[in-house]
């Protein structure tokens, strides 16, 4: 038996000085919830004007143990702080580091809110970060810890998220990709039912534009980001079924769940949510009443690996496949290699957000070829590259 209880619990902020890129500053317009409005409303868009240095920051979470061996997970959403420092690092020192399971049913109880928002956020960070210290203490990766791998590499679909829509570009990003050895591909649209026809015919070109430019053997899915109704989701779908799209994405808030419905009884194009379905219970509906295709939940915000894990179980005797949401990609990579493919057949990487995501790290998680390999390092395998941190405080300290 190991005895290894939690004697720490850290949320550790890292600055440094990044010379300006295209992100966050230029990103290209895209559609939102407010999309139902007209464009005043969807925020600020366009390429950057000027060239200066910009700070980046990232949060990681430490959960030290009696044994020595200290957890870490990050970046996490600021979102988690609050939650953290309002009690609940401090409820955890002393506990059993590697009793996950209790802890996360633990945390779930302690407030009526816990289900989502700020709170399951947190729990998440903490459940992942617990996973970490498990792989440390037993000098194996998390992907290990949950069955092993029958794959030696993970296959990605390339998520173009910050990708301009400029005459041209979508061809040469959509060819590019399929050079890199990806097999499927990813689009956001940049308009909503407040944007009009012009707006529609942007988002049917879009589809047109991508198809044309990978051909017939490449996967392709495009996200609407719960910015359509469901007038507006039949037109599209009736418009663009012809290019065989794999997947239509939260066309609708999670909470429509009879929009979802009706769209899935008109449209043959497979529908996908997920990533803001934050607990089984959320999930059930949909796999029950054969809405989606495929879930997308998110292990940084659905409850961690823990919860990941039994969703996983939930959807697969229902055929839906999980292909986790790509907000991060650690614990994902390794819940999608702990199953099997048929249960999680590919990985979400967003190529112009994560190198930069994960700056402060050594070697973080990339695909070669349009593949990830199998993490060897323990846990998650993070390391922080000391030399890239030019200040460090804690935003959090209990223990």
């Amino acid at each position: 038996m190991i005895d290894a209880r939690i004697s720490s619990v850290r949320v550790v902020e890292l600055t440094t000085t990044l010379p300006e890129t295209p992100f966050p500053r230029g990103f290209p317009p895209q559609s939102r919830p407010a999309s139902i409005y007209d464009s005043q409303h969807m925020g600020p868009t366009g390429r950057p004007t000027a060239v200066v240095a910009r700070k980046k920051t990232s949060l990681y979470l430490e959960i030290g143990t009696t044994k020595g061996v200290t957890g870490r997970y990050g970046p996490i959403d600021r979102e988690a702080v609050a939650p953290l420092a309002d009690g609940m690092a401090a409820s955890l020192l002393g506990l059993d580091a590697l009793a996950h399971g209790y802890i996360w049913d633990l945390l779930q109880r302690a407030d009526r809110h816990a289900r989502h928002g700020q709170r399951k956020i947190a729990i998440s960070a903490v459940d992942n970060a617990l996973w970490d210290v498990r792989g440390r203490l037993f000098g194996a990766p998390v992907w290990q810890l949950l069955g092993g791998s029958g794959r030696a590499r993970i296959p990605a679909y390339a998520s173009t998220l910050g990708t301009f829509h400029d005459d041209g570009e979508v061809e040469r990003t959509a060819a590019e990709l399929m050079d890199e050895g990806y097999t499927a591909q990813k689009w956001f649209f940049a308009d909503g039912p407040g944007q009009g026809p012009d707006g529609m015919d942007r988002n049917v070109a879009l589809a047109e534009r991508a198809r044309s430019s990978v051909g017939e053997s490449c996967a392709l899915m495009f996200d609407a980001f719960m910015s359509w109704d469901l007038a507006y989701a039949r037109q599209w779908c009736r418009r663009v079924e012809h290019l065989r799209p794999d997947w239509l994405e939260e066309p609708f808030p999670p909470g429509a769940v009879p929009a979802f419905a009706q769209l899935r009884s008109s449209t043959v194009i497979p529908i996908a949510t997920g990533e803001h379905l934050y607990d089984r219970h959320d999930v059930l509906p949909f796999l029950q009443q054969g809405l989606i295709g495929v879930l997308q939940a998110d292990p940084e915000w659905c409850g961690g690996v823990t919860d990941l894990v039994r969703m996983c179980a939930v959807a697969e005797p229902f055929g839906v496949a999980v292909i986790p949401h790509g907000h991060g990609i650690h614990a994902a990579l390794h819940v999608v290699a702990g199953q099997s493919p048929e249960t999680c057949p590919r990985v979400e990487y967003l190529f112009h957000h994560m190198p930069e995501r994960h700056h402060f790290e050594v070697d973080p998680p990339a695909p070669k070829g349009g593949t990830f390999a199998l993490p060897t390092r323990p846990g998650f395998g993070i390391e922080l590259a000391q030399e890239r941190i030019e200040t460090t405080r804690d935003v959090v300290a209990a223990g």
